[in-house]
């Protein structure tokens, strides 16, 4: 693929590279033979991806996102650049609504070819969500195109993935507790494989000429509810559990108590859902048919077994 690729030899700046996401576009577009630097806080959180590179292939940026000469040199000599830097914490505006601004405009005054910003079906689409986080994300796409207009968006649903921070937290409850509370139980979810998604930025860059300047809401082929998934998951662990659906007046006031597990922000955005519009292109349009989350459950849950792998008896 590396040879004919559009992508080959090219240097691709990942901002906020190291993180889950990170790892899976870093891979599709090594595969492509394009030279990495992924950029990022903690950069060696990604140092597990020299062995997928060739000598010289990718190289390490400690990196601030929130400052400008940070970025500078980071960015310095990019023919294309994939912002993947996002969060649930701290000054929301800066990280994700002034930062993706800033990237552009280095990027397009550099003379970078492209220009991928990875923002969210939740909240970005939806201009009265009073969401902060929602907010943040719809200043870092109109700054974005304001900047550089033949930029990328692309708006993924909750990602779904073997190390995930989605399926695995509800694993490890589900496999732990007989008894579970779901919060927002009725809340529709249409999750979309990472893999998918980093297919997805890699093709957007290989042809930019025909991707640039359009937003895609990037969503798996499902809509489930919270209790749908949380079902599903105990169904692939051989298990049987309680689900109790959590009232939203509760929910609201447990996400409003300090040290909780989930803020106000994600409840509210919880609450609203996470799924496609159908009002823009999607996985399709890009020609990658949306893997289920069911084609991977029950393989993915095999570890969160009573015995593990040694739960079944192999058949004669």
């Amino acid at each position: 693929m590396a040879n004919g690729s559009a992508l080959n030899g090219k240097l691709v700046v990942l901002m906020g590279g190291s993180g889950f996401i990170g790892q899976y576009v870093a891979q599709a577009l090594l595969e492509r033979g394009a030279r990495l630097r992924i950029a990022s806080r903690n950069p060696e959180r990604a140092f597990k991806l020299k062995p997928l590179a060739n000598l010289g292939q990718i190289q390490f940026a400690r990196c601030n996102a929130t400052d400008r000469q940070s970025l500078e040199r980071c960015l310095h000599g990019a023919d294309a650049v994939v912002n993947l830097v996002g969060n649930f914490a701290g000054d929301l505006h800066r990280l994700m609504g002034e930062a993706p601004g800033w990237m552009a405009e280095i990027a397009k005054a550099q003379g970078a070819q492209a220009f991928v910003h990875v923002s969210a079906i939740s909240g970005a689409g939806d201009p009265e969500n009073p969401v902060a986080y929602a907010a943040a994300k719809q200043e870092g796409e109109r700054r974005v195109l304001a900047a550089f207009p033949k930029a990328t968006i692309l708006r993924p649903s909750v990602l779904f993935g073997k190390d995930d921070s989605f399926l695995n937290m509800f694993a490890g409850l589900i496999a732990t507790l007989p008894v579970l509370p779901v919060f927002g139980p009725d809340a529709k979810m249409q999750p979309v494989y990472v893999d998918d998604v980093a297919e997805a930025v890699a093709r957007t860059l290989e042809d930019s000429a025909t991707h640039g300047g359009k937003t895609y809401e990037l969503a798996g082929p499902e809509v489930l509810t919270m209790m749908d998934i949380n079902h599903r998951i105990a169904a692939a662990q051989g298990r049987k559990r309680t689900f109790l659906a959590v009232p939203d007046p509760l929910s609201a006031l447990f996400a409003a108590l300090p040290l909780t597990p989930m803020s106000s922000e994600q409840w509210a955005l919880l609450k609203a859902g996470n799924v496609a519009s159908g009002k823009l292109p999607g996985l399709d349009k890009l020609g990658i048919t949306a893997k289920p989350l069911g084609l991977f459950l029950d393989k993915w849950m095999v570890r969160y077994r009573k015995h593990g792998r040694f739960a079944d008896r192999l058949s004669a």
